[in-house]
């Protein structure tokens, strides 16, 4: 018999589901965990309209011990993204985290957690960890794209990088691709990052793998694009609106330069675009990084004691092939910074670039001193590019990898007996690649 109460009770479950699904989908993108240390972690979430928002988070050990974020009211100046910092967190610890909008809790299907790094060093060996790497994720959208067969696909690789369950995903540029439509209106910048971000098959990815990011041409502006370009200060905007990197700019630098640590691993992000000379300069200076990023780069690399060391930048740096949006075009700076390493005996230096729209690893033999490597690691979705008749004679055979695909790296061992691993992983789950370094072979 159905009484007044029961009755009641049904109405206000009804009405408590409503406000959930309410609350959901007012979320255009996210969540999506940013940067880690050992007492805090980021968390990111975009809504559709303005809104007041907080994550609540708890230790899985330990669900009792619940914490709150502050609340974040996202607006339309900052595209109604937020940036959710859990500072009430301990090292080594998974957590477990909620979105509330507007007072009441998102009901988001897939895992939403995140994690602290571990406490490791004078107590024992360093841990264990994975990461991904990949660049080039182009997301169609019809109305604005060149005519003919769409440049995206195989979006499902998001899914195949979950899992694999890496800890972090570094970003290594060309993540949204601007178009003709967008590069001269903060309008267009920031309709396209908001567009690509919400891409479905990307949301679980963001939800429980901490994701680090730089930059290459087409997420600062046009194609092949340099520090003549009219609207970077928009773009970096929405770089810092969209990404949750620890820092932004070294020195006071309106660029996207910073570095972060996980383990024994230093990555050194780099800006390859804000301080980059045209390609067709005949005078004067000729530079990528720009002087003051490099001399940052050589102090921060001899400053490190980690065993790998990963200089992250959107064009190949060893490429020898003379191309645009190859280093080996600048030939004074790629010299100069070569010679760094070696007068400063900097060991453990390994670089990782996107781009390129195929994968690939190229190998420096230096007499007298170990081999430079440059992992490349591109497209996730976007066009794929032939590279086999390229004259980079520094590739290493077998290396070349001419569908959509991503970077997949495991860092294990002993202390000083640190080994580094990494798979070439494609849409489906096959390892197209894989290659292994002891960082003995790199002293």
């Amino acid at each position: 018999m159905i009484t007044r109460l029961s009755v009641f009770i049904l109405t206000l479950l009804i009405f408590a589901a409503a406000g959930i699904k309410a609350q959901t989908e007012l979320i255009n993108a996210g969540p999506m965990t940013g940067y880690s240390e050992m007492r805090e972690a980021a968390i990111w979430l975009q809504t559709k309209a303005a809104a007041v928002v907080k994550a609540e988070y708890y230790p899985v050990s330990d669900p009792s011990a619940r914490h709150s974020t502050g609340e974040f009211s996202t607006t339309a100046g900052n595209a109604f993204t937020a940036h959710l910092i859990a500072d009430n967190a301990e090292p080594g610890q998974v957590y477990k985290y909620e979105i509330f909008i507007n007072g009441k809790k998102a009901d988001i299907p897939w895992e939403l957690k995140f994690q602290t790094q571990e406490l490791w060093q004078w107590r024992k060996d360093p841990p264990e960890f994975s990461f991904a790497v990949g660049s080039c994720a182009y997301i169609n959208e019809t109305v604005y794209d060149r005519p003919g067969k769409p440049y995206g696909s195989e979006y499902e690789i998001f899914g195949t990088i979950l899992s694999k369950k890496p800890d972090f995903m570094v970003w290594l540029g060309d993540n949204v691709y601007l178009r003709e439509v967008d590069w001269y209106s903060r309008t267009g910048i920031l309709k396209r990052y908001t567009h690509d971000r919400a891409t479905k098959e990307l949301q679980p990815l963001l939800g429980s793998v901490h994701h680090y990011a730089i930059w290459d041409d087409h997420d600062y502006g046009p194609n092949n694009s340099d520090r003549s370009f009219r609207n970077k200060h928009h773009t970096l905007e929405a770089f810092k609106l969209f990404w949750a990197n620890p820092s932004y700019g070294i020195n006071g630098s309106n660029s996207i330069t910073t570095m972060f640590q996980w383990g024994d691993a230093e990555f050194f992000l780099l800006d390859n675009r804000t301080f980059r000379t045209p390609e067709n300069r005949e005078f004067g200076d000729r530079t990528i990084l720009g002087k003051e990023q490099i001399e940052w780069l050589i102090d921060a690399l001899a400053s490190s004691w980690a065993p790998f060391k990963f200089v992250c930048m959107g064009g190949q740096f060893l490429n020898p092939a003379a191309r645009q949006e190859v280093y080996s075009t600048f030939p004074e700076e790629w010299q100069y910074i070569k010679d760094a390493i070696r007068k400063e005996n900097i060991p453990g230096v390994i670089f990782l670039s996107g781009d390129r729209h195929h994968s690939e690893v190229t190998k420096l033999d230096r007499p007298g001193t170990y081999p430079l490597y440059d992992f490349t690691l591109s497209s996730l979705t976007a066009g794929i590019s032939l590279a086999k008749d390229e004259p980079n004679f520094n590739r290493v055979p077998g290396s070349l990898v001419e569908e959509h695909n991503f970077g997949y790296f495991t860092i294990s061992g002993k202390r000083k007996e640190r080994v580094l691993k990494l798979s070439v992983i494609g849409v489906d789950g096959r390892e197209l690649y894989k290659l292994e370094l002891n960082e003995n072979e790199l002293k």
